[in-house]
């Protein structure tokens, strides 16, 4: 029996930060005890949801700026880096970042061996247009030991140009991290599924890799979340359980995450890599920098 190259145990937590400055180190705390039932339960990558240290619904830029800090020098991710040095395992956590006098809506990857990078989200939500800046670093994709990991935020995955870069840049893994918020309804399914679920799980099929969706719950300032983290597979479809719209929840999933290279082949006709007509895209989309592709 072959064993996997790179077995890892995802863990997603969904939880509910609230927002608020007094409100910043109890949501920090909540983090790390949550990321230590997910160490517990045997996961040596964990994802936390958008702007876990800090909830979302800021009242205006002063407010937004208050609860920003600076990465990596920040309390926050020195906590984070902290944490996953101890336990020896990947974290990835949202936070409002502040640089100079821009904010940006930021998510942080640390490791064992402390700050890995961050990915500024690109496509920005409603009210955070007044005062998040549009991330400026791309979409990158980090090497570690356990695997290709990229990010997203929230918004980034209703843009199929974001999860398909990632692919494309070798991304095994895709960590998504949500405050995904209750819009007109129908809300959910009969399933339960809300359509982000669908959105991630399509994405996950179309360029099949890994995706690893944290959401929040909770209320704050008039605000609902919907929940309904998931893990999805290569094949779109999660592992697992999709977690509920409205309690805290830890979900597992034990891959082999290297195993996204080789499953593009499908059988000898059908590829996706391969079956893209690059020679008809806009290179502008950055479909042509996977490592593999002829220069």
């Amino acid at each position: 029996m072959n064993q996997p190259a790179s077995p890892v145990r995802v863990a997603v937590v969904q939880f509910d930060p609230q927002v608020g400055t007094e409100n910043c180190e109890d949501n920090r705390c909540n983090s790390l005890t949550l990321a230590l039932e997910a160490v517990n339960g045997g996961a040596n990558l964990i994802v936390l949801p958008e702007l876990a240290n800090t909830g979302y619904f800021f009242s205006g830029r002063q407010d937004a700026f208050n609860h920003a800090e600076r990465v990596p020098d920040g309390p926050s991710v020195q906590n984070w880096m902290s944490f996953a040095r101890e336990h020896k395992v990947y974290l990835v956590a949202g936070l409002a970042e502040r640089e100079g006098m821009r904010l940006f809506n930021t998510a942080v990857l640390v490791g064992p061996e402390g700050f890995i990078g961050k990915y500024r989200k690109a496509h920005l939500w409603n009210l955070e247009k007044l005062w998040f800046t549009p991330g400026d670093l791309g979409f990158p994709v980090f090497e570690t030991p356990i695997g290709r990991i990229g990010l997203l935020i929230c918004w980034d995955i209703w843009f199929p140009e974001v999860p398909r870069i990632l692919s494309q840049q070798g991304a095994d893994i895709i960590c998504s991290l949500n405050n995904w918020v209750w819009t007109p309804p129908p809300l959910f399914d009969d399933a339960g599924k809300c359509m982000a679920s669908y959105l991630t799980m399509t994405a996950a099929h179309v360029n099949n890799v890994f995706i690893a969706a944290a959401s929040r719950i909770g209320e704050e300032r008039g605000a609902r979340y919907l929940g309904c983290s998931l893990i999805a597979g290569t094949n779109g479809w999660p592992i697992g359980s999709v977690a509920s719209a409205d309690a805290q929840e830890i979900l597992f999933a034990d891959v082999d995450l290297t195993s996204s290279r080789s499953a593009p082949i499908w059988n000898n006709l059908n590829d996706l890599h391969r079956d893209r007509r690059a020679d008809l895209y806009d290179q502008m989309l950055g479909y042509t920098q996977h490592s593999c592709l002829p220069r």
